[in-house]
């Protein structure tokens, strides 16, 4: 293995090292818990390692980017797939869309629907799940809170927590509120769940739509022989056939093929007849 791919693997995987430790020092000198100084001082030295590592691996990629001809936003995003590993970067990327969600759902404004499209919700199958799940965190939290008022270091800890999982947990729902499916007026089909999951099929490529329920395992997705599953409350109601295989990129970032799609709406029978009657390309069969 060369210098420069050990350095770059020194920096993707370092700072999957290094995020727990420093949040356990900082959880246990903010809680009061002695930390000797010999383990403090190797900690930083540790992050203080990685941090240059990275810093060395991301200039390195952004001059070799700009010596491409690469502008500068490409180099930067060419530094920072070379410094962080994909999973890390997709999970920063999820939260951060997660909290915009909430944004968007609160001003009326759905992701990736445009003039012409038509939005096939599926988030009413999830919602009773969603808001118990959200009533049984915010009554922990509220528990929790009070259980700890004679111990304010892990009170706030444990608030600070249960609030973000409060957050979390409303993100979510409405992450799939405001990211519906979507049935483009030039006939592709964009089938999501969330922030996790966007599956984009071309317009053209859909061979046959059909209402039929399937109940997979307890998996949100799931691929198998050509076959996604894209279940919403355990079930899907959607089947769409294709004429070539799509990519489906997993929520990590791992990929693969699909020429069968299921996945669930609301209103299945709405989203078959938006496939099918969706103007710029050919009919579909109606079985």
């Amino acid at each position: 293995m060369s210098r420069g791919r050990a350095a770059r693997r020194v920096a993707r995987w370092g700072v999957c090292a290094v995020v727990p430790v420093e949040l356990g020092l900082v959880v246990c000198l903010v809680a009061g818990v002695r930390v000797p100084a010999p383990v403090v001082v190797a900690a930083e030295a540790l992050v203080g390692c990685v941090l240059a590592v990275e810093a060395t691996v991301s200039a390195r990629a952004w001059r070799a980017a700009r010596r491409g001809g690469s502008t500068g936003r490409e180099a930067a995003r060419a530094a920072l797939r070379a410094a962080v590993p994909a999973p890390v970067r997709r999970l920063v990327l999820h939260e951060l869309r997660v909290v915009a969600s909430l944004v968007r759902w609160a001003a009326r404004r759905p992701h990736g629907v445009g003039a012409g499209d038509t939005a096939v919700r599926y988030a009413g199958e999830q919602a009773p799940m969603m808001y118990g799940l959200l009533f049984v965190t915010v009554v922990e939290t509220v528990a929790m809170s009070l259980l700890l008022t004679r111990w304010p270091t892990a009170h706030l800890v444990v608030l600070v927590l249960d609030v973000w999982a409060v957050v979390l947990v409303l993100g979510l729902h409405a992450a799939c509120v405001v990211r519906p499916h979507v049935v483009g007026a030039d006939g592709s089909l964009r089938v999501r769940y969330g922030a996790l999951v966007d599956v984009r099929v071309p317009a053209g490529r859909i061979a046959s739509a059909r209402v039929e329920q399937h109940c997979p395992d307890g998996r949100l997705l799931r691929v198998v022989d050509g076959v996604m599953d894209l279940a919403v409350g355990g079930r899907t109601t959607v089947t769409v056939e294709l004429d070539a295989p799509v990519e489906i990129v997993r929520p990590l970032g791992g990929r693969e093929r699909a020429r069968v799609l299921r996945f669930c709406a609301d209103d299945p029978r709405a989203a078959v007849a938006a496939l099918r009657g969706t103007a710029g390309r050919r009919a579909l069969p109606t079985g």
